[in-house]
């Protein structure tokens, strides 16, 4: 069934009233006023074809929740237990009266982020974008010039290992053994662990012939597990575990069959969409992840676009696409973009694309132009550092798609909170300096009256 119209209060006769504890001026109260909430529930509401059952959460509640979380960088159970602390959180998400408990479970963010895909919560950044506007934080002519660029939204996986891989790849065959009721002809539980560790402490050492003659034996003993168990196989009756079974035997399968010269490897057993990229740096040479694309306006900063990249394409052939959503995002196709060295070899018609270090048909202004293409990186630097896109958690090629989106909801909101913070500091400091005038010609009028 679909969402509430209205969120319900308690029913409390003594309950308080937000309105008489909070500061109007305040810069999260002055944001809820910019933001249309009406639009998710119109966008949203095909997500319920049902009519029946318990009606769904409020759509301003989740969209707050979802905005707040990106934002400040909280996860989802901390997001939940800040929110019921504080007042301006509750009066964001749409609330009347203080709560004292927590809207929703923290699983129920999940649900709601699967239901509402990678088209539902570009609704959010959208709205992002039409708030800036509202608030003066963007103007309409900054829309028609773009920066371009790409970065590595890292994945939750820890540093991949040959040993480790092996290593948690017996143990997912021996929980799987245990799953399906087979009775293993050794399940190594004693062995195994110690002979990853050891190869450990050989590569430290780096004493490599030792290293690789235990990794040999650890590979032989995880391909004894894994034979063992697809060769009962055949007694198992159940088309749902045989599935999963084969999904966990294909994988670990791949881990025994890859080299160190391949290119497509599994570097993680719960998300094998994660991959490796390489990105030319010392400190950090490569990350486990996927490639996000990046678009903000060239003046102000603001994301007007960001897609994740799945499969590590080049990043000329994922520029007409990233101009695509922000024409759809905006309403306005980009006149020129800016964008580095990586994207060379790309025409787009009735777009202008200008490179770092071009010199052809380069004039004074659009010299100082190319050079202000490098303010993408200190922004994606600040979506990384306060936002959450330097790790992400969320499961499967559609929840990387999903988080990217979201992290440049939240950059564009902490930028409109930002304005609106300088915005009520000028005004406090007209009005000290209008009062101040006021104080001192009064002082003076006091003193000729006395002289």
């Amino acid at each position: 069934m679909g969402p509430k119209i209205k969120q319900p209060t308690s029913g409390k006769l003594f309950e308080r009233e937000l309105d008489g504890m909070i500061d109007v001026d305040h810069p999260l109260v002055k944001l809820a006023d910019l933001i249309d909430w009406s639009e998710f529930e119109q966008s949203w509401s095909g997500l319920f074809p049902s009519k029946r059952g318990r009606p769904a959460t409020s759509t301003r509640l989740i969209a707050g929740l979802l905005y707040l979380q990106h934002t400040q960088g909280y996860s989802d159970e901390a997001l939940l237990k800040a929110w019921v602390e504080n007042p301006y959180m509750q009066y964001f998400c749409g609330q009347t009266h203080f709560q004292h408990r927590l809207p929703i479970d923290p699983s129920s963010m999940t649900r709601w982020r699967k239901r509402l895909g990678e088209s539902g919560v570009e609704k959010l950044l959208e709205q992002s974008i039409v708030a800036a506007r509202k608030g003066h934080v963007v103007k309409e002519r900054s829309l028609e010039r773009v920066i371009v660029d790409s970065t590595v939204m890292e994945k939750a996986v820890a540093y991949p290992t040959d040993s480790r891989l092996l290593e948690r790849g017996r143990q997912h065959l021996v929980r799987l053994a245990d799953l399906l009721n087979l009775k293993l002809h050794q399940n190594y539980n004693r062995e195994a662990p110690r002979m990853a560790v050891q190869v450990g402490r050989y590569a430290h050492a780096k004493q490599f012939k030792r290293m690789q003659a235990g990794l040999k034996r650890l590979r032989t003993v995880v391909g004894r597990v894994w034979r063992d168990i697809e060769r009962k196989m055949v007694d198992v009756a159940d088309e749902g575990l045989r599935e999963r079974a084969s999904r966990i035997l294909s994988r670990v399968k791949r881990v025994l069959e890859q080299k160190r010269s391949d290119k497509n490897k599994l570097y993680s057993l719960h998300a094998p969409e994660v991959e490796c990229i390489g990105k030319g740096k010392v400190r950090h040479p490569y990350e486990f992840g996927v490639k996000v694309s990046v678009a903000v306006t060239h003046k102000e900063g603001l994301v007007v676009g960001m897609k994740s990249l799945p499969g590590n394409p080049y990043d000329g052939h994922s520029l007409a696409g990233a101009l695509k959503q922000v024409s759809e995002l905006t309403g306005k196709a980009p006149k020129a973009v800016f964008v580095d060295k990586g994207y060379r070899g790309v025409e787009i018609a009735e777009t202008q694309i200008w490179r770092s270090g071009q010199k052809r048909g380069v004039t004074a202004s659009i010299r100082k132009a190319i050079n202000r293409r490098s303010m993408v990186e200190p922004m994606i630097g600040h979506m990384k550092s306060e936002g959450r896109l330097s790790r992400n958690w969320l499961q499967g090629i559609e929840g990387d798609a999903i988080h990217a989106v979201l992290c440049g909801a939240g950059h564009n909101l902490r930028m409109i909170l930002r304005a609106l913070r300088l915005l009520c500091v000028q005004i406090i400091a007209t009005l000290m300096g209008w009062m101040s005038e006021v104080v001192m010609r009064q002082f003076k009028n006091r003193a000729l009256n006395f002289g």
